[in-house]
């Protein structure tokens, strides 16, 4: 039995020009490489917008007569290319400096974020164990009722059934994990630790290692950052934050202004422009 192989032939990309000057394919190609994507085409894609916005203030810049006058930071010099994009936007682009009222108004705003980590100082016992190896999770979990319920009569022991039973590393300190802020540890460890007196111990807590009991010994709680610690922080995240909505929108009138063939630019004022 013969069979055929028929092969299947993708249209070729339509050129892409910027008021009427192409864009090579090889330099879109080239610069897909610094636009990660599931698909090749996707990456494409992404570059040739990249591209067509750079080519854009390139050729806006070179109208202005906008002279190159690369920077060094880092250790790193500038492209001519970066240079005159960047002198393009200094000069182009108004991005006035936040005000103390500003930036009051964002740190009231916003003063949950503003707060030192609680700091919780925990241990605890694991029983290890696997939840996809059903017999031997029911052995570990009636292991860990069981040292439960002897910590239930003598809390004392804890470091002692710590040392003995748990097999976490940490055993080798009574089961003692120093001091964790939120995040650090599993949710279902978090949710135990976070709703315990300290001084108290949990039942047994299901996690994807195992199962734990934890003994939360302190908790310190976070504290209220104040505003003049914070108000540089906050003028250099509400510059930045100017800055990209006026870069975006002088980027789309560029846009609208020019004549772009072969590539659709709808929300590309959005990309990064190196």
């Amino acid at each position: 039995m013969s069979c055929s192989v028929h092969s299947v032939t993708l249209p070729k990309p339509k050129p892409i020009r910027v008021n009427g000057i192409e864009v090579p394919r090889a330099e879109i190609s080239r610069e897909a490489q610094y636009y990660p994507a599931q698909k090749p085409i996707d990456a494409w894609h992404s570059a040739a917008k990249a591209l067509v916005i750079r080519h854009l203030l390139l050729a806006e810049a070179e109208r202005l007569a906008i002279a190159a006058a690369p920077k060094t930071e880092d250790g790193r010099t500038e492209t001519e290319d970066e240079a005159v994009i960047r002198g393009l936007f200094e000069r182009e682009v108004a991005t006035p400096e936040p005000d103390e009222a500003s930036c009051l108004r964002y740190y009231e705003h916003k003063r949950s974020r503003f707060r030192s980590a609680t700091i919780y100082e925990a241990a605890h016992i694991l029983i290890a164990a696997d939840k996809r190896d059903a017999a031997a999770f029911r052995v570990a979990k009636e292991k860990a009722e069981t040292i439960a319920a002897e910590l239930r009569l003598y809390p004392e022991k804890f470091d002692m059934l710590a040392s003995l039973h748990s097999d976490c590393p940490s055993a080798k300190q009574h089961g003692n994990l120093g001091q964790l802020t939120s995040g650090q540890t599993t949710p279902e460890f978090e949710k135990a630790m976070t709703a315990l007196a300290p001084g108290a111990i949990s039942g047994p807590v299901e996690s994807r290692y195992g199962i734990h009991i934890v003994h939360l010994v302190r908790r310190i709680e976070g504290k209220q950052i104040p505003f003049d610690a914070v108000r540089g922080r906050i003028a250099d995240y509400l510059r930045e934050s100017v800055e990209r909505r006026a870069s975006a929108q002088y980027i789309a009138r560029l846009i609208s202004a020019a004549q772009i063939e072969g590539i659709d630019l709808a929300g590309a004022e959005a990309h990064r422009v190196s």
